[in-house]
């Protein structure tokens, strides 16, 4: 019997299975080097991204898929993702706005509401390691459906949604404070809770463990940089 690869030991996560490239492998619960006091020392993850999936999706997924393709014919080439009942279109950066505006404005697809703009940093994804993602409501149709744009690093720009969705514009904005995406063409890409001379972006998983000690009824907490280490 041929030895199966790490790809092919992943259990199917979603409605159907997802195809997953595998880019690293762990051991343990933590990080490589340090004294694993958990108890899960024989764990093993193998860290993978989700490749495309091909439709049949499900009903009401097929027809966002197919519709969005018909008023948008490059979308052809897109990565679409179907996992967990739950679809992910992954746009290019310079056509998210024509993607929203069609999916806000269009009868069949009518999603009149960005509830969310987020961040995600994906450091082992050379020249894609920054993702922000749209998390669109269709109040009509009752559909969710999400718009995942990527950028790497050395050029961190994305369009902004403001202009087609007001209301993200809290949320671009913590986006950037936190991963450091500059949504261009925002109103006020400012600092939203972190202070206006803060250096770095917190939630980058490059970025450096610290804080400062906190004090409570008279115990005092140490900032993460300064616990007790295991290794």
């Amino acid at each position: 019997m041929s030895e199966q690869t790490p790809e092919q030991n992943l259990p199917a996560t979603g409605d159907e299975a997802v195809s997953r490239s595998v880019f690293e492998t762990r051991k343990g619960m933590w990080t490589a080097g340090s004294s694993d006091t958990s108890g899960y020392n024989g764990l093993v993850r193998h860290l993978s991204m989700p490749g495309q999936t091909e439709p049949p999706f499900g009903q009401p997924f097929d027809a966002i898929h197919s519709r969005a393709i018909e008023l948008i014919p490059s979308l052809a080439d897109a990565r679409f993702l179907f996992d967990r009942g739950e679809l992910t279109i992954y746009v290019p950066r310079d056509q998210l706005l024509e993607v929203a505006k069609v999916f806000r404005d269009d009868a069949h697809l009518r999603f009149e509401v960005c509830v969310s703009v987020n961040g995600v940093h994906y450091p082992e994804e050379s020249g894609s390691e920054l993702h922000s993602v749209a998390h669109l409501l269709s109040y009509t149709h009752n559909r969710r459906v999400r718009l995942e744009v990527t950028c790497p690093e050395d050029d961190p720009h994305i369009p902004s949604l403001a202009a087609i969705y007001p209301m993200v514009d809290w949320h671009e904005r913590e986006t950037w404070d936190m991963f450091g995406i500059v949504f261009d063409g925002h109103p006020s890409l400012t600092r939203i809770l972190m202070p206006d001379d803060w250096q770095g972006h917190p939630q980058r998983k490059d970025y450096p463990l610290g804080g400062v000690d906190v004090e409570y009824k008279g115990a005092k907490v140490p900032a993460p940089d300064n616990r007790r280490s295991y290794f």
